[in-house]
């Protein structure tokens, strides 16, 4: 694995690569295939958003969307394909539980279809209690 200290983290909104983040999500995700530009634009204006920099380019992304008390939800993190295997994501993810409004949040929740052993590594877990859990969910809601 490569070393990721060569990664930086910032949360400063004007540093994000929206285009890219806006092709990565409606392109090549696996959640927000045909997603608007506006929605990406609206998302990331209203969101905790981690940009993760290599040499100045924009490699990874997440998106928290949280009141900053006592609730949070991780969406939409990645990193680029051709950047995978490099313990970016690992360090994304250092960073937001580091965050300081994100540290003392009562319910911190994601969903995934297949890292559940890189959440797992920051303490999420299947819901307790799942029965108490209700969603609205509209898996294709961009797709045309």
């Amino acid at each position: 694995m490569a070393n990721p200290s060569n990664l930086q983290i910032s949360t400063d909104r004007t540093e994000l690569d929206v285009p890219l983040i806006y092709r990565f999500l409606s392109e090549q995700s696996t959640w927000a295939v045909g997603i608007s530009r506006a929605v990406v634009d609206r998302a990331i204006e209203n969101s905790l958003c981690f940009g993760g920099y290599v040499d100045g380019r924009q490699v990874a992304f997440a998106r928290v969307i949280t009141d900053y008390a006592t609730f949070g939800n991780l969406v939409d993190m990645f990193v680029i394909p051709e950047y995978r295997g490099r313990g970016y994501s690992l360090e994304i993810m250092k960073a937001v539980m580091a965050h300081p409004s994100l540290k003392t949040l009562r319910r911190f929740m994601l969903a995934t279809g297949d890292a559940h052993g890189l959440y797992e590594k920051f303490g999420f877990t299947a819901p307790q209690r799942p029965e108490t859990l209700m969603e609205r969910f509209f898996p294709n809601m961009y797709v045309s």
